[in-house]
Order: C-alpha cells, then sequence, then structure tokens
C-alpha cells in the first residue's frame, strides 16, 4: 500500500509543479520555443484589445487560426507512385478528445477524388434482392436516420513498423486513423425495400472513383452495424471522404468503407475482387496468405510525448493517447515508463463509445533520464494489444497489414522523443 501511495502523483503536486508557467499544460513547444511580447502581457493592455476584429462577414465558411497553421495531414512522397493512389495522415498529436476534424480525417485514394453533382447521384442495388431499385440521394435522405460515432482505420496504418521501426514521427507512423460522427440510413433499414433472396450471402460494395474500387462483404455484417453515410460531423461529406454517399463498415478495415458508392450487389458468395485478393491480406512466412482479416483489433497510440511533441522541461507533464477496437469498447489502457517492465492503469475519458476513439491520459514525472513509453490497450472482450514479437511469432515479418502492436517512443536525456523497436 505505502509504494501504491508514493506512485501515485496527486492533483495537488501537478499543480504546484504548474504553477512556474501560469497554468498546468503550457509545457508544448510552440508555446515556449518563441518568446511571448511582453507589451501583451499583464498588467499591460494587449494590442488585441485596442483595435476592432473582423466582421462576421470575413470568413463565411470557418477556418481554423493561423496560429494554428502546423496542424495539417501530411504525405509521403515516396510511400507510391503517385497522390492519386495514395495516402495523407491525420496529425493525431495536435488533436484534442475524440472527434477529428473533417479537413483533417486522413485520405486514402486509388484513383484519386471523384466530384460528383449530387443531382447526377444514384445508388443501384441489385443482384439476389427481390427488387432491384434505384435511389437518388433525396430518397436515401426519406429513410430513418441515424447518428453514430464510428473510428476508420486504414489496414495499413503502422504496416511500415513490421520490419523495424521506420518514420520517426506520430502523425507518420499511425496517422492512417480518424473519428468521426457518421449520419445516414442504415443499409439494414434500405435492404427491407428491396428485400432479399434466401441465398444471398455476400455484398459487393462498387465505387465509382476511377479505380473502380469493389471488396466483398458478408451478409451478417451488412445486416448488423453497417451504414450509408451523407454526411460527418455535422456536415455533408467531403469530397476526399466519399461525397456525396459513402459506405460506413463500423470496427473493419478502412478498404471496405466504399467512398463515392454507387453500387451493391447481392451474392452467393464472396466476389473475389482485386481488393481482397492481391491486396488486403496478410502473407504469411511460410507463403500462405490469410484472407478476409477485416476486424481492425485493439490498439493505442500516445499522442504526447511523441517525436513531434518533445519534452521541454524536467517535472509532471500528462502522458496522452488514443485507443480503439473494432471489437467494441475499450476495457483499459495501461502505460509503461520502462519499455514494459511496469504498467500502470491510465484514465479513461468519456464518452466511451464501441468502437470508436477513447482517449486516456495519465500523469507522469520526467528528471531528465530516459524513458521508454508504451501504451497498451484492452477490450471489453478481454483482448490484449500484443507486442510485436507476439504478432512475430504468428505472421512472420512480411505482411504489411493489421499491425496493432505496441509501440514504443524514446525519451531522450535532452527530452527529444524517438521511434524505436525494442529487443
Amino acid at each position: 500500500m505505502a509504494k501504491e501511495k508514493k506512485d501515485i502523483i496527486s492533483r495537488r503536486s501537478i499543480i504546484k509543479a504548474g504553477v512556474g508557467l501560469g497554468a498546468l499544460g503550457l509545457s508544448s513547444k510552440s508555446l515556449l520555443a518563441k518568446e511571448a511580447n511582453n507589451k501583451n502581457l499583464p498588467p499591460n493592455v494587449p494590442e488585441w484589445t485596442e483595435t476592432l476584429g473582423d466582421g462576421v462577414d470575413v470568413n463565411p465558411y470557418g477556418m481554423p487560426t493561423e496560429f494554428e497553421s502546423n496542424v495539417i495531414r501530411r504525405n509521403v512522397e515516396w510511400l507510391t507512385a503517385s497522390t492519386e493512389s495514395s495516402v495523407n495522415f491525420t496529425p493525431l498529436q495536435d488533436l484534442e478528445g475524440i472527434v477529428t476534424p473533417n479537413g483533417l480525417c486522413f485520405e486514402r485514394h486509388h484513383g484519386g477524388t471523384a466530384i460528383i453533382n449530387p443531382v447526377d447521384y444514384r445508388l443501384m442495388i441489385n443482384g439476389l434482392v427481390d427488387r432491384e431499385m434505384i435511389f437518388t440521394l433525396d430518397d436515401l435522405k426519406r429513410f430513418p436516420q441515424v447518428n453514430k460515432f464510428y473510428f476508420l482505420e486504414c489496414a495499413a496504418n503502422g504496416g511500415m513498423e513490421w520490419k523495424g521501426s521506420q518514420l520517426n514521427g506520430c502523425q507518420y507512423t499511425f496517422g492512417m486513423v480518424h473519428n468521426v460522427q457518421y449520419t445516414g440510413v442504415k443499409l439494414s433499414d434500405l435492404i427491407q425495400e428491396t428485400g432479399l433472396k434466401n441465398n444471398a450471402k455476400w455484398v459487393l460494395a462498387e465505387g465509382s472513383d476511377s479505380s473502380g474500387m469493389t471488396r466483398s462483404i458478408p451478409i451478417e455484417k451488412i445486416k448488423d452495424d453497417c451504414i450509408i453515410a451523407w454526411a460527418m460531423n455535422g456536415e455533408a461529406l467531403r469530397p476526399e471522404q466519399g461525397y456525396p454517399i459513402r459506405l460506413v463498415v463500423p470496427g473493419w478495415e478502412g478498404n471496405m468503407w466504399v467512398k463515392w458508392l454507387r453500387r451493391i450487389e447481392f451474392g452467393d458468395k464472396p466476389y473475389m475482387t482485386r481488393e481482397e485478393t492481391s491486396k488486403y491480406t496478410d502473407l504469411l512466412s511460410d507463403g500462405k496468405a490469410r484472407m478476409f482479416t477485416w476486424v481492425m483489433d485493439t490498439k493505442s497510440v500516445i499522442t504526447s510525448p511523441c517525436p513531434e511533441k518533445p519534452v521541454l522541461q524536467k517535472g509532471i507533464h500528462q502522458i496522452r493517447g488514443l485507443a480503439w477496437s473494432g471489437r467494441g469498447k475499450i476495457k483499459r489502457v495501461d502505460v509503461s515508463l520502462d519499455g514494459g517492465k511496469n504498467w500502470k492503469t491510465a484514465q479513461l475519458h468519456s464518452p466511451v463509445l464501441e468502437k470508436s476513439l477513447t482517449r486516456f491520459t495519465i500523469p507522469f514525472e520526467w528528471n531528465g533520464e530516459e524513458m521508454l513509453l508504451q501504451s497498451r490497450a484492452i477490450d471489453e472482450t478481454n483482448y490484449v494489444q500484443p507486442t510485436i514479437k507476439e504478432l512475430q511469432n504468428i505472421r512472420g515479418v512480411n505482411s504489411i497489414y493489421h499491425n496493432n502492436s505496441i509501440a514504443t517512443w524514446l525519451i531522450s536525456k535532452n527530452g527529444k522523443v524517438d521511434n524505436v523497436r525494442l529487443g
């Protein structure tokens, strides 16, 4: 009991440590790296109170402040042959809470962004149905509406880490994930209009982009929680996110969330299309490949400190991070300061939702010594986020998909943070 008390950093000690900065949490690089203008500090009257600001007509669509202009999506030029078939990354290290702003949601394209006039849009449903039907966007909006928060993660998120630490950044290593509120109609409600044949067991979801994106989805998932979505975070989908309509497949790999959805065909077996044969399979060490590995297993990442967020001074700091599971809700997140030798349980911040990002925090004290930061998530099914060794013992190192292993940040004695691999 005495040891437990010693290990706990009290709220009072946190507040006391923060007094020198004027407020808790002012240890960010952006605040300490630049000198403040003394003319704007108390007891002086700051310059922004002495003149009128912009009127309400200046920004008809609101934009972030210029002082946060570094918070953007970023891509890796050498990752793919062209940007039309590539990915950019969400700046997880700069986000708060669990909601990803629409302009920061990561993108994955196979043939560039399709620009579709909603007046011309049609969704076709055919195959093993009682009534083949075509719906306009207005038709879809007449159905009962649902609003659900879900994470979307690319199966290749963290894929470059299979053979060792590659890119030195939280954004580049783990930023192929975002979390928004989707608005749309449940696909199970929609197919009540078309009916289904008894032998309908699979769905082919087809996009209308130039790549002809298609994926097979089992009927059980379609009937469970799939959504035909036209909005995210309260506004229409962005073009890069599938405007005017996309498929939402909660908890399953992002490649199945077909954007610019054009057609849904019901069949009696999987369609074995390009994206589920030549790609999005997990190559094992014996040359065979795991197929239909849809579920995104439990995962977590520390977003601060991280390579983009170094530790700038000794004292009390907050470890901040995100956890998620395609199997359901996050049950617990543990954090280690010594590379997995010892663990402490972090605080989960509400709301804790099913198949949604969950925010966690825990205070720690840095005295200038090296630290090895890790987080380990456990979901409500009691699935525990594995180490990379545990994954590699089963799958080898050939796969680039479904790497949900525990990650490690090394805090050096100078406060710099690096992406490292233990053992």
